[in-house]
């Protein structure tokens, strides 16, 4: 098993998922905020959920608090914003932190398999990060970077 595929998380609603599921899917793993500039870009991510799941993508949710407080409710504001506001029906996990020490070890792995052009710490909200089925981390994206510009790599992962 890959370091990636042992890991687990808690689910937004409750109850903790083990990435083993996602063992032969390609993953696209985001840290979200529901008060960001970037925030739009659930529709985007929406979409390719929709577009490519049954091909074998999962998009994974986390939503984090760390950049500029743009995450500061609890699960049940994060459910208005992405189901209600955005159709989001992705997996949304729990609040988590992506930078220091209470980092959750989902992104310790992807920061130090993918440490960006500044070093490991993400910037902001929206960065993602590309698994493929194998559970190695293939790519890291820039929050500006839109879901549209990712579709081409997530293609190419799927097709691998």
């Amino acid at each position: 098993m890959t370091p990636f595929h042992s890991l687990r998380a808690t689910a937004l609603r409750g109850g903790e998922v083990d990435f083993s599921d996602y063992a032969g899917k390609v993953v696209l793993v985001v840290n979200t905020a529901s008060q960001c500039g970037f925030t739009p870009q659930y529709a985007g991510l929406e979409a390719l959920w929709r577009g490519y799941r049954d091909q074998g993508l999962v998009i994974l949710g986390f939503p984090c608090n760390q950049f500029g407080r743009q995450e500061p409710g609890g699960a049940d504001s994060i459910v208005q914003t992405c189901e209600i506001n955005y159709g989001v029906s992705f997996p949304m996990f729990a609040k988590v932190e992506v930078n220091g020490p209470g980092t959750h070890p989902v992104f310790d792995l992807l920061k130090r398999e993918k440490p960006g052009l500044l070093g490991q710490p993400l910037r902001w909200n929206f960065t993602k990060f590309l698994v493929g089925r194998d559970g190695r981390v293939l790519r890291r994206f820039a929050p500006f970077t839109g879901p549209e510009k990712i579709e081409p790599h997530i293609r190419a992962a799927l097709e691998a």
